[in-house]
């Protein structure tokens, strides 16, 4: 995770095989066997081969889990050396991906100032599973792949240091996951929504300036979210929509309704990125992802030092982990208000892949393009259900309960976002269903010990929002 901190410091080809030995699977990353960190009764990823790249036009919109025995499929290669840089790699979607490309041949460079990790240690919160440093990732990443990820900290915030470092690396592609990413931490106080805004979308505007001025034909892959759409009473489109007005017609970026600093913190960098697609030829590749879950990559799965974070705080947690984390330790599944909010969902095998199959098929220049990043649509209450059933296999006995909704969001509403065009180029998603156990709840029955229950109710209220500063108060609900 990427973030400046203003107010403390600014701070291939691989294929993965599974076999039946001792009812462990095992891989094959950069041509060495791993053992990944899995029960017999667990399940081992395959990646799908990426799709030829579909047309493209200015308004545009892995692998089943199975027991080991057996090979698995061949993850497609395409790196070939393609030069990937990684803004946010330290965090939990970006270290997965900074795995998933290298073990595929992509040349890696992560650009972290390790905030997330501060953050943590400022509210006092902490991750699920154990995560190692990021230097002693990237070291054991090395011994098991024989694959060289390269690191660079700092805050892209600091122009003097992202632009050395886009001209010491080179990148063809930037995938941009650095930014603060809480919907809650950015409503906790005024000091904590400035910052929010602040570091976002300048570190984002830094980003653009290094492209245009130091790798003009650098693709820009930036993580968007769902949430900016908000929950419109229409059909949400993948980023545009065709709207005839007085017998007039035109194509408009589809209207904007974001819920928290954050949401809006993603608005104005969606309309910077627009800005200099058309007045500096930027390729950029918008990706408005939605509620990601699981842990369990293949890259990830190889060793302990390897594995990734798990949040189920009331901060940074979201409703699945949290319902996930209460179920393990016996606590009631906490239903914000009546539970019908709908948002759409996916693994975050289906995030590394999206991000690949963005990688190999680019923008154009002058493309701003936009996918919608997600795989199924949930309401609340649907999440509920499908982790007290699943939780039931395991023994579980849960229940659920209605809480005070600490947001200001619509509690029962339509919502219908489309979600074609990453499926179009290729991608074969994973379903909750299917993968709910073996990437989500068996994790939380493993490491239910860690579980610090005071950190499991919501403490951020949308409503309570204010400029005295309320660090201290944030994370744990009174």
């Amino acid at each position: 995770m990427q973030c400046s901190t203003m107010q403390t410091q600014r701070a291939g080809r691989r294929s993965a095989k599974a076999a039946a030995q001792q009812g462990v699977a095992s891989m094959h990353i950069g041509g060495r066997v791993c053992t990944p960190l899995v029960s017999a009764g667990c399940k081992a990823a395959r990646a799908a081969p990426a799709a030829s790249r579909a047309p493209s036009v200015k308004v545009q919109a892995t692998a089943t889990i199975e027991k080991a025995a057996g090979p698995a499929a061949t993850a497609s290669s395409g790196g070939a050396g393609t030069r990937v840089m990684i803004i946010g790699g330290d965090g939990y979607c970006g270290w997965a991906t900074a795995l998933h490309l290298s073990a595929r041949g992509y040349e890696v460079c992560i650009v972290d100032n390790l905030c997330r990790r501060q953050f943590d240690l400022t509210l006092g919160l902490d991750t699920l599973t154990p995560i190692a440093t990021i230097h002693d990732r990237v070291r054991k990443w090395a011994e098991v792949s024989g694959k060289h990820i390269s690191l660079q900290i700092g805050d892209i915030c600091d122009w003097e240091f992202l632009s050395q470092a886009f001209t010491s690396f080179q990148p063809e592609h930037v995938v941009h996951f650095g930014e603060q990413r809480s919907a809650p931490y950015s409503m906790i106080d005024r000091q904590k929504a400035v910052f929010t805004q602040t570091n976002n979308v300048v570190g984002t505007l830094n980003v653009l300036f290094a492209i245009k001025e130091l790798k003009p034909d650098c693709h820009l892959v930036k993580l968007g979210t769902m949430g900016e759409y908000g929950t419109p009473n229409i059909d949400i489109e993948e980023g545009y929509l065709t709207v005839t007005h007085n017998g007039r017609t035109d194509t408009l970026p589809y209207p904007k309704q974001g819920n928290s600093f954050y949401h809006l913190s993603k608005i104005h960098d969606s309309t910077n990125m627009l800005f200099t697609c058309k007045a500096w030829k930027v390729a950029a590749t918008d990706l408005n992802q939605g509620v990601v879950y699981g842990v369990r990559t293949e890259e990830t799965m190889a060793d302990p030092m390897l594995l990734n974070r798990y949040d189920y705080d009331g901060i940074f947690g979201t409703a699945l982990n949290r319902f996930v984390v209460q179920a393990a330790v016996g606590h009631p599944l906490t239903v914000y208000g009546k539970g019908g909010q709908t948002r759409g969902f996916l693994d975050i095998r289906d995030t590394v892949r999206c991000i690949q199959i963005a990688i190999d098929n680019p923008a154009s220049r002058g493309e701003m393009r936009v996918f919608n990043q997600f795989t199924e649509q949930f309401s609340v209450n649907q999440l509920a259900e499908i982790v007290s059933r699943e939780g039931s296999k395991l023994g579980l006995d849960v229940v659920v309960t209605n809480v005070p909704n600490p947001r200001v969001e619509l509690e029962e509403h339509y919502y219908n976002a489309k979600h074609t065009k990453l499926v179009e180029l290729g991608l074969q998603p994973h379903l909750l269903a299917d993968s709910m156990i073996d990437s989500l709840l068996e994790f939380a029955v493993q490491y239910r010990d860690r579980v610090r229950m005071e950190l499991i109710k919501p403490a951020v209220d949308w409503r309570k929002t204010g400029v005295k500063v309320n660090t201290m108060g944030a994370a744990v609900a009174k």
